[in-house]
This record gives C-alpha cells, structure tokens and sequence, in this order.
C-alpha cells in the first residue's frame, strides 16, 4: 500500500461527507468529485466508506430513478453526519497545522 493511500484511507470519510454535506450525490458523482480536487478514488474504495457512513447513520441512501440508465442511490447527510464533519473539521484544523510545522519547509 502507497504512503498516499495510507494517508488518504485516514481521510476519506471527512472528505465525502464534505461533499455530501454540499450536495446530495450518488457513488459515480462523488468518485468524480473527488478527482475534480485532485483525489483520484475509484468507486470500489467509495462505496465501502459510504456503506459504513450509512450504517453509522451518517448519511442516508435513496434511490432514485435515473434518465440515463438505471436507478441510483443519493445519498444525503444527516444531523449525526453533520456533527461527526464538525468535529472532523476540527480535528483536522489542528492536526493539519501540527504536521505542517513537523514536515513543512
């Protein structure tokens, strides 16, 4: 497993429900997403993370009929979600700032 890997497998589930936090979005979507930003997931690794948000009741999944194809799953953030991205978001405010003063130049 790649140093990168690692790093992002610590990350990802603050970084999607970010995502979902802005929008409501189903697995392709969010895969997409996160390559805009420079993340390049593959869905196989997106869709284990938002099984486990959904059943940590942090996000929710519907489905939905689609015009292009087959139905899909949205999923959307709960309360509980939003609470867990709050304390995400400062846990990251603190520990980013850490690590750029052990590693930065």
């Amino acid at each position: 497993m790649s140093i990168r890997t690692q790093l992002l497998k610590g990350v990802l589930d603050g970084c999607i429900l970010a995502i979902i936090d802005q929008e409501e979005v189903y697995g392709y979507e969010l895969s997409k997403k996160l390559e805009q930003v420079g993340l390049d997931i593959s869905e196989g690794t997106i869709y284990p993370v938002l099984l486990r948000l959904q059943k940590n009741g942090y996000v929710i999944g519907e489905m939905r009929a689609s015009d292009s194809g087959p139905n899909r799953k949205y999923y959307s953030i709960t309360q509980k979600g939003k609470e867990v991205l709050g304390q995400i978001r400062e846990e990251w405010k603190i520990l980013s700032g850490s690590i750029e003063k052990l590693l930065g130049e």
